[in-house]
């Protein structure tokens, strides 16, 4: 019985929860994936010859990441 009780909670919860929120919980692991790779060019950036072009590569990635991220952010659920 505690078991169906749980997922009813867990049910009505989810149901409450607002497009907003839902949409954040999918785009913050985009951004921290989208820093990680910033950190790690700026990390290559030492590497004479290719490591400011690896370091300008992940910064675009870093920065496509984002603009995705805000688009769905935007998303009106």
């Amino acid at each position: 019985m505690k078991h169906i009780t749980r997922i009813a909670i867990l049910a009505l919860l989810a149901s409450l929860l607002s497009g907003c929120f839902l949409t954040k919980l999918a785009s913050t692991p985009m951004r921290l994936v989208g820093a990680t790779a910033s950190v790690a060019g700026a990390a290559l950036s030492i590497i004479p010859v290719v490591g400011n072009e690896a370091d300008a590569a992940l910064e675009k990635v870093d920065g496509t990441i984002d603009t995705t991220a805000d688009k769905i952010d935007d998303i009106p659920i």
